[in-house]
Order: structure tokens, then sequence, then C-alpha cells
């Protein structure tokens, strides 16, 4: 936890960290951990959101839709077909009493708290020896954003437009400083065009 009145900053994972990360806790048997890993870095959704996801919601879909809680809009995921086979196999291997079940149960049968969530997240940064200063829920979200904005290449503004919607931001600038996207970053773009 973070002193109180202190302001933290969350920092992403790269991607290969992100995806290595996940396999090692499948290995470990932490499926509902993988999956809280998966959702937030393949969705890009806040933790308050991840948290109230049900096996109805998205086993054996192809795309769902929630209301975010902080902005209260409407919001349409895409379930990848990847994803799709990760989430069965940890339906499989977690075998939840109900479709209705609360994905993100903890040993008491109750939904974790974010707060329990960020605790976990330092555990496995300490356990996984993970190279990430700041590491918590958001890391997550950030680790979408970032992906998203990497792998754009020469499209790197439009992918700035797409991720600027899909996380309420009022602008670009505001997307750009939230995902720590440098002017020196940005200044590279150019020397991507050839003669």
């Amino acid at each position: 936890m973070s002193k109180k009145f202190s302001i933290t900053t969350a920092d992403y994972l790269t991607w290969d960290q992100n995806l290595n990360l996940i396999r090692k806790l499948i290995d470990d048997n932490e499926y509902r951990m993988a999956l809280l890993i998966s959702f937030g870095s393949f969705w890009g959704l806040r933790i308050s959101d991840i948290l109230c996801i049900r096996w109805i919601d998205v086993f054996d879909k192809d795309e769902f839709e929630l209301i975010e809680g902080k902005t209260k809009k409407r919001r349409e995921i895409k379930i990848n077909i990847q994803l799709q086979k990760h989430i069965s196999s940890c339906y499989e291997s977690i075998h939840p009493a109900t479709l209705e079940e609360p994905i993100f149960l903890s040993q008491k049968k109750t939904t974790f708290s974010s707060q329990r969530i960020n605790v976990l997240l330092k555990e496995i940064k300490s356990r996984y020896g993970l190279k990430i200063k700041n590491f918590s829920s958001h890391s997550l979200r950030k680790t979408f954003g970032r992906e998203v904005f990497e792998a754009s290449g020469t499209n790197a503004e439009l992918s700035l437009v797409k991720l600027s919607q899909l996380f309420n931001h009022s602008n670009t600038a505001v997307t750009r400083r939230y995902l720590g996207i440098s002017q020196e970053e940005l200044m590279q773009t150019y020397d991507m065009l050839k003669f």
C-alpha cells in the first residue's frame, strides 16, 4: 500500500512480460489471477469493472458489454479467439458452481476488493521477480494502452484517438501523458518515413 496522502503512479508491463506472467500463473494453478491480468491487459478495464464480471458474461462468448462503474458509460468489449480459449481453459480448471458466479471470488466466497487485488499483485511482483517499479491493478490498464500504441506502428496517432475514446479521456494529450509517451518517442515517428 502507498503511504497516506502520497501520490503513486502505476507503471506498465511490456507485452512480453505480461504474457510470460500469465503463463507462469497458469503453470502455478493461479487461474483467477491469470484471468484478472488477462482481462486488465487485453481489455483495458478498471479493476472495479473487472471484479464485477461473472462467468456468464464471458464464458463461451465472443463479446459482452458492461456499464463502467466510474463513468457510467456503456462499453462493448470483443473477446478475441485466444482469450476465449484462455477463459474456457480457466473455467474448466476452476469449476465454478454456476455461470452466475462472479469470477473473482476469494476462498471465503466473497468478491475480492480492489485493495486485496493490489496486495496480491505486489506479492506476484515479488514472487515472479517482475521488473516494474509501481505494479498495481492500474498497471494492467496501462499495459493494454502501451501495447495498442506500440503495436500501431505508423498509425500511432490513430491509436491514441482510439485509446482516448476507450479510456474516456477528454483528449489525446491526456492519453499520451497517461501512457507515459515521451516527446522523444513521438519524434521517432518521423524517422520511420523513408525515400
